[in-house]
């Protein structure tokens, strides 16, 4: 399997499941864009050093995924994007009676309406290349719900439908588009909640991770942003030329029940 002289766009990429994929995509040979709100030394820094890693091209490219001009302009400014992953995405949890509204406008904004953005960009390049791939990172939320999070469980939702559309628009282009619906998976973030959970419920790491953070995930067990990276480097490959408009969930087993 190798990417080798594609160029891979991942939006929300300088840590998590985001960096993850990139640093799987690098590895199959992809040049890689990264991307954040922040434009720190460190964003570029990491670029850098993904890109020696590899022995790819990487860079930086700032854009707040909350504006759709600064969407659209990332995929301009990339120069070519024969590969997106819309990864960048935020939480909140609350009542719906007590939902704010400004966190409602910024999840649906970055966790959907920033897709639609980026593919509309995008699209037009892949098919004249003759070749795309399209990965929305969406969540075993975008096929199940919980309380407290609707605006989160409502964006998701949409980026599969999104995903689903933009597949059958593209299925005659070399393009796919498909859709990544994690579980709970070990990141930076996760793993920074474990302590405070292991205070508030009065058990060791172990206990509350199977018991409370992972209480719907029936494997038990995190899933890692590596296997999050190579299902994504499976769906850029020609290998999977011919899956266009699913849900690849990577969820041990919580959409089963």
């Amino acid at each position: 399997m190798t990417l080798k002289g594609k160029t891979a766009i991942i939006t929300g990429s300088t840590s998590g499941i985001g960096l993850g994929i990139a640093r799987a995509l690098a590895a199959a040979g992809a040049n890689v864009v990264l991307n954040s709100f922040t434009d720190s030394d460190s964003d570029h820094t990491l670029a850098e050093s993904l890109a020696s890693e590899h022995g790819v091209t990487a860079r930086y490219i700032r854009a707040d995924m909350s504006k759709g001009e600064d969407c659209r302009a990332l995929i301009e400014k990339a120069g070519r994007c024969d590969i997106l992953v819309n990864n960048a995405g935020i939480q909140y949890v609350s009542p719906i009676e007590d939902f704010p509204v400004e966190k409602w406008n910024a999840i649906l904004a970055i966790n959907l309406s920033s897709s639609f953005h980026t593919i509309a960009a995008a699209v037009p390049g892949m098919r004249e290349a003759g070749w795309g791939r399209i990965v929305n990172v969406a969540s075993a939320h975008g096929l199940r719900a919980s309380p407290f999070k609707s605006a989160y469980i409502a964006a998701k939702h949409g980026l599969v439908g999104l995903t689903k559309t933009v597949a059958l628009e593209t299925a005659r282009d070399k393009i796919t588009c498909n859709a990544i619906c994690p579980g709970y998976v070990l990141t930076p973030l996760v793993e920074a909640q474990i302590p405070d959970q292991m205070k508030a419920h009065n058990m060791d790491r172990d206990t509350v991770i199977r018991e409370v953070m992972l209480d719907r995930q029936p494997s038990k067990e995190f899933a890692t942003v590596e296997e999050i990276g190579g299902t994504a480097a499976f769906l850029c490959s020609d290998a999977a030329a011919q899956i266009t408009g699913t849900t690849i969930s990577v969820d041990g087993g919580w959409t089963a029940m």
